[in-house]
C-alpha cells in the first residue's frame, strides 16, 4: 500500500456529500480565523480613542470616538466578508449540487476557507489607521473632516487584499474551475 493509497483511499468509501459537507465545515471554520484581524485592529483603534480622550477630554475626545467607531466599522469588513463565505459553506453549499470529484470539490471548500484567512491583514491595517485617525482628531479635532477621509482613503486601499481573498473564495465556491 502505497503512502498516497493509505492518505486518501479511505475517501473511496465516504460517500461524496459526507465528505464535500464535512471538508466545508473545515473551511467554514478556517475563514473565520480572519476575524482576528479586525479584532487586533478595532482595539487598537479604540485604545487611540481612550488616549486622545484622555489626552483632550473637552475638545477632541467625543471628535476622536467617532472617528474611531467610523473606523472600527471599515476595519470589520474583513471580517464579514469572512463570515459570508463561512455561512455560505454551512447553509447554502453551492459545492453539493456539482458534479465532479468529490476530493476536488472537497479541496475547494478548504481553499475557499484558507483563502478568507488573508482578511487578518486589512483588519489589522484599517484599524491601525482607525487608531492614528482618532489620535490625530484627539490632538486638532478642528481637522478631523480632512483626517476621516484620509483615513478612509487609505482604509480602502488597505481592503484590497480582502477583497481578493473573497474573490477566490467565491470563485472556489461558484465556479467549476477543475471540470
Amino acid at each position: 500500500m502505497g503512502y498516497t493509497e493509505f492518505l486518501f483511499g479511505w475517501m473511496a468509501n465516504v460517500d461524496p456529500v459526507a465528505l464535500v459537507l464535512a471538508f466545508s465545515a473545515i473551511g467554514a471554520g478556517l475563514a473565520m480565523i480572519a476575524g482576528i484581524g479586525p479584532g487586533i485592529g478595532q482595539g487598537f483603534a479604540a485604545g487611540k480613542a481612550a488616549e486622545a480622550m484622555g489626552k483632550n477630554p473637552k475638545d477632541g475626545g467625543k471628535p476622536a470616538t467617532l472617528v474611531m467607531l467610523l473606523g472600527a466599522a471599515v476595519a470589520e469588513t474583513s471580517g464579514i466578508f469572512s463570515l459570508v463565505i463561512a455561512i455560505i459553506m454551512l447553509f447554502a453549499n453551492p459545492l453539493l449540487n456539482k458534479g465532479g470529484i468529490a476530493l476536488v470539490l472537497a479541496a475547494s471548500a478548504i481553499g475557499a476557507g484558507l483563502a478568507m484567512i488573508a482578511g487578518i491583514g486589512p483588519g489589522i491595517g484599517q484599524g491601525y489607521a482607525a487608531g492614528k485617525a482618532a489620535e490625530a482628531v484627539g490632538k486638532r479635532p478642528k481637522l478631523q473632516s480632512g483626517i476621516v477621509r484620509t483615513m478612509l482613503l487609505g482604509q480602502a486601499v488597505a481592503q484590497t487584499t480582502g477583497i481578493y481573498a473573497l474573490i477566490i473564495a467565491l470563485l472556489l465556491l461558484f465556479v467549476n474551475l477543475f471540470a
